[in-house]
């Protein structure tokens, strides 16, 4: 499942490393690349609750290939389509096979996983892995090939669902090894808590989708960097983003979620600052590589605690932390735009500064799941 998410979470990342490319050959405003992003997400915020709530009412594991290759042919079609409509259009189907993929994977993830902070944290590590490699290999592709070098970024899609069509589907199926054990939570559900760790993860990503939409600019733009630069920028801030993945689900597991979780906000003020006061290049990848460890610290270990505190709603659990509060906060970056038309790019950067201030006031009030249970 780890390794699916590399290949799906792969076309998430090639959305923003296809955006500069955009700016400069089709010369589209940063009003309509904000817009760009909302199409990734906007059925994706819509649909992975639906799709959450239809695999609670009886497992569907097909999901999990039909979602890659569903994300990897819309963003194959993202470059040879020629108008700003038809590019929305097949980004959004994109974002929709990203939806399909990701509640019913994590919750075999979750039943691999059991209650280790740190085995969720090497799914959660997959999508991260992904999300770099969107960009690694989509800028040196289009650099080469133009933006009609797409379709190239489709083949890693059919290679992924040709091997679990054939050799991973009857895995999948199969009951948990681990015997009689469930190793999926138990109890009841705690609804005024997951709506505030719903909050939460928007916030976180509010923040992420700020930056990775337009850190690539805005070294370009303040720096007169060029566009391989701009995309090593983006690169350096998801790269850094697995090692904060990681890192949140050791010390998840070792000092609990809560800590792990409020550690990464507490980290993103300094580093969205530094970004903003960085007098150079070389400085400002530093500060993006601190921003991408600080912004995924929290990701796993949330994951975890949404399913734990609907533990007789776990699809419709991942569908949420996992899909609808991350895509929701999507929604977010036509504003960021307008700022950065408005603005600058740098004012938009500094204006993400606050909001890992909410979420962390926002996260202080949440408490362990099992503590409350053992509580009661």
């Amino acid at each position: 499942m780890s390794s699916a998410h590399v290949v799906d979470d792969l076309y998430q990342g090639a959305v923003p490393a296809i955006l500069p490319f955009l700016v400069l050959e089709r010369g589209y405003s940063y009003t309509a690349i904000a817009g760009l992003t909302l199409a990734a997400t906007v059925l994706s915020s819509v649909a992975q609750p639906a799709f959450g709530w239809w695999t609670d009412r009886h497992p569907r594991p097909w999901l999990v290939a039909a979602g890659i290759g569903l994300a990897g042919g819309g963003i194959a079609l993202a470059g040879i389509v020629s108008t700003y409509v038809a590019t929305w259009i097949v980004i959004a189907l994109s974002g929709l096979g990203i939806a399909a993929f990701h509640p019913e994977a994590a919750r075999n993830a979750r039943k691999a996983a059991g209650n280790s902070n740190q085995g969720m944290s090497l799914f959660a590590l997959g999508g991260n892995a992904g999300f770099a490699l969107g960009s690694l290999l989509t800028t040196p592709v289009l650099l080469w090939l133009g933006l009609g070098g797409t379709v190239v970024l489709a083949i890693p899609a059919f290679v992924m669902v040709w091997i679990l069509v054939t050799c991973l589907t009857r895995i999948i199926e199969q009951p948990s090894r681990t015997g009689s054990a469930n190793p999926l939570p138990e109890g009841s559900d705690d609804w005024p808590a997951f709506l505030t760790l719903t909050a939460v993860v928007i916030m976180r990503s509010v923040m992420f989708f700020g930056v990775t939409s337009f850190i690539a600019l805005y070294v370009i733009d303040r720096f007169g960097a060029s566009k391989a630069v701009g995309g090593a920028a983006l690169t350096t801030f998801l790269v850094a983003g697995a090692i904060g993945t990681y890192a949140g689900g050791w010390i998840g597991d070792r000092f609990g979620r809560l800590t792990s979780m409020r550690s990464g906000f507490l980290l993103a003020v300094p580093a969205l600052a530094g970004l903003v006061l960085a007098p150079s290049t070389p400085v400002a990848l530093v500060f993006a590589a601190v921003a991408g460890i600080a912004a995924y610290l929290p990701f796993s270990v949330m994951v975890m605690l949404g399913q734990d505190y609907l533990p007789t709603r776990i699809g419709t659990a991942s569908g949420v932390t996992v899909g609808l509060a991350v895509s929701v906060g999507g929604l977010f970056s036509p504003l960021i735009g307008w700022i950065g038309d408005s603005l600058g790019l740098r004012a938009a950067i500094a204006v993400l500064i606050v909001i890992p201030v909410v979420a962390l006031a926002l996260a202080a009030t949440l408490r362990e799941p099992g503590s409350a249970r053992e509580a009661v």
